[in-house]
């Protein structure tokens, strides 16, 4: 495809032949890919691509508003996603396109090389994976590998929600109709360990049975709860069965979520959308950015706002029945993060959010709230304090990326430990 010439959305002079011959080659080209009504994702500096405009009126409120900053790759107006990439992945047309994702996941390091005679090193985990993309799915099948097979195969189950008994019926139909040797999991279990070094896992702490504290730290190894003396397993009486937890959270850490959105090329650029994307039009709400909480933050803490890659963040929970039963007396609440360094068409969806817990219990945690967040709490202390070092793979560098809690959107309890959260952030 050829390279779609975008230098007139930053003319200034609106008036000028350069700025509204490239409007009406955009026009012609987002033209072919109306919706049912004929309409396209406005791309002005109001509306942002949040709203859909017919084509003269779009082409009416950019040459009056402007184009917008940030949107440089125009994926909802008919370019291709991959026509533009600012990082070169190699000139073989062949290359697996999974030899990038694995480059950015687990890259060669050399900050801490101090002698010349030192050479780069790369995670043990990029060469198990490695063998996975050079392992054919089948004899002479040179056009696809086992790893981005699998790795596809994965994203439509997530996709299409199939469920798991459905998705192993339909591995073990592909592995009965693929040549006889093929490297198709038979399970989903194996399918998943095999992809299980590429993905981020989650920590299973114990909960006392009356949630008077988490198994978790200082009493990480206590048999029973150091407050109300409840035992912390089921079977506590016998010994020689297995141990069964009264209660389990699931912890999903925070920091390598963030910091696996500035390893990935692909959403390192978006990270800072709220520092080089924004309208500049004054007024106007759309995002957190343009609220004066965030204004009067950044204007209380210089430093943290001073380097536009840290993090502000948005906290919400409520709780669900997971068996869509409600006469069953269990539910689940989930605490999710929302990332607002994004910009507007990307941090509500729910690809972007950030599973922080899921708190067990047959009712809402209550009063208990701050109890089941102490891990969230402490890992945004750290890294609202410290940091924590970062590579950015839009610009190849390392960086100590701070991140704030800047809203929690629910009405916590008094004794929540965000309730009166001060320094870390604003709660809205």
């Amino acid at each position: 495809m050829a390279t779609i010439d975008k230098s007139w959305t930053k003319i200034r002079n609106r008036g000028c032949h350069e700025f509204w011959n490239g409007l009406q080659a955009f026009s012609a080209m987002a033209s072919e890919h109306k919706d049912c009504d004929g309409r396209i994702r406005c791309p002005c500096v109001r509306c942002i691509n949040s709203r859909f405009e017919k084509i003269d009126r779009v082409r009416a409120y950019v040459f009056d508003r402007g184009f917008m900053q940030g949107y440089e790759k125009w994926i909802y107006h008919g370019e291709l996603e991959d026509a533009i990439d600012d990082v070169a992945v190699g000139d073989v047309e062949s290359e697996d396109e999974m030899i990038p994702i694995l480059e950015d996941f687990f890259p060669s390091t050399t900050e801490d090389v101090q002698g010349e005679d030192e050479q780069p090193t790369t995670s043990p985990h990029f060469d198990d994976l490695f063998e996975e993309i050079e392992a054919e799915l089948y004899p002479d099948c040179d056009w696809i590998s086992s790893l981005k097979f699998l790795a596809k195969l994965l994203h439509l189950k997530v996709r299409g929600k199939i469920p798991n008994n459905i998705f192993e019926e339909l591995l073990k139909l592909l592995k009965f109709a693929f040549p006889k040797e093929n490297n198709i999991p038979a399970t989903y279990y194996e399918a998943k360990k095999r992809l299980k070094k590429l993905g981020l896992g989650y920590d299973s702490i114990h909960v006392c049975l009356y949630n008077c504290c988490l198994f978790y730290k200082e009493n990480a190894s206590k048999e029973a709860c150091p407050i109300c003396g409840t035992s912390r397993w089921v079977n506590s009486e016998n010994d020689k069965a297995k141990k069964v937890p009264c209660k389990v959270m699931r912890y999903f850490p925070l920091t390598p979520r963030i910091k696996r959105l500035y390893s990935s090329r692909i959403t390192a650029k978006s990270m800072i959308w709220h520092h080089t994307g924004k309208s500049k039009d004054d007024g106007v709400l759309r995002h957190p950015v343009d609220g004066l909480a965030w204004k009067d933050f950044d204007a209380k803490h210089r430093e943290f706002a001073r380097d536009p890659r840290n993090v502000r963040l948005g906290l919400a929970a409520a709780g669900f029945n997971p068996f869509g039963n409600m006469s069953l007396a269990y539910s689940m609440w989930p605490v999710v993060l929302a990332n607002y360094n994004l910009p507007p068409w990307l941090c509500m969806k729910d690809n972007y959010f950030l599973l922080s817990t899921l708190i067990p219990g047959a009712k809402s945690p209550g009063k208990d709230m701050d109890i089941f967040l102490r891990p969230l709490v402490d890992e945004l202390k750290e890294l609202w304090n410290n940091g924590v070092p970062t590579r950015d793979s839009l610009t190849n560098s390392m960086f100590t990326m701070r991140a704030a809690l800047l809203w929690t959107v629910n009405d916590f309890p008094a004794r929540s430990s965000l309730s009166g959260w001060s320094g870390q952030g604003y709660k809205a």
